[in-house]
């Protein structure tokens, strides 16, 4: 029994120093954010990440602030495209036409906004930001708790990355759960990365030059790929 019991300790041990590196590596790599969209860099796209949608379809707080701040950067000149990833893997549940209309309502023009609706998480997102659409620089629009995670995922494709921090509100139970859970997605997301993980769909690819109706498609289930 007391040999089982220092297994167990040293394999606490090593569970907690890896999740420790694991973030360290993530928020040192993935430095690099600015909170006023007129003061990120000039980039090829902003990439706004998916992040949830309210019982009856509409954004949640976090992306409806992500959406705004999308708009923002847009309307400040920083970008001249953008790309809204998120999950689209019912006809039900659709958050990337949520944030493509949402941006429409804030003058954002249509022919500009390039839709990925296989992006599931935030590796599957930066994955095809760059295998898809060519990206070679981007703003990464989320809230600040997931900055540092999205930017150093795109760094990692090789992507020129800076964050734009979403946070325009309070929010509340779910901020902090998300923030307590960002820990341990920091840590998958190195082992992701460590691993050569894939996303679930990549597709031909598409020309961020071209007509941004070659990125509008069908719903693409979770439970397909890998």
């Amino acid at each position: 029994m007391l040999r089982l019991l220092r297994l167990v300790f040293v394999l606490a041990l090593a569970g907690a120093a890896a999740v420790v590196v694991a973030n360290v590596i993530v928020l040192r790599g993935g430095r690099g954010s600015v909170e006023d969209a007129g003061e990120a860099p000039r980039a090829q796209v902003a990439i706004i990440l998916g992040a949830g949608l309210d019982a009856d379809g509409s954004p949640s707080s976090m992306l409806a602030d992500r959406i705004a701040a999308g708009a923002e950067l847009y309307r400040a000149g920083r970008v001249r495209r953008l790309i809204v990833s998120g999950d689209h893997g019912t006809v039900g549940y659709d958050e990337v036409d949520a944030m493509r209309r949402g941006l429409v309502e804030r003058g954002v023009p249509d022919r500009v906004i390039f839709t990925d609706h296989a992006g599931f998480d935030t590796l599957d997102s930066m994955i095809r930001a760059k295998k898809v659409f060519g990206v070679e620089s981007a703003v990464v629009v989320t809230q600040r708790f997931h900055v540092p995670r999205a930017v150093w995922l795109a760094r990692r494709q090789g992507i020129e990355a800076t964050g734009l921090i979403a946070d325009r509100s309070g929010y509340g139970r779910q901020g902090r759960i998300s923030q307590v859970r960002e820990i341990v997605a920091r840590t998958k997301a190195v082992m992701d990365v460590v691993a050569g993980a894939e996303p679930r769909f990549l597709g031909p690819p598409i020309d961020l030059d071209g007509d941004v109706s070659r990125s509008r498609c069908e719903p693409l289930r979770r439970s397909a790929g890998r």
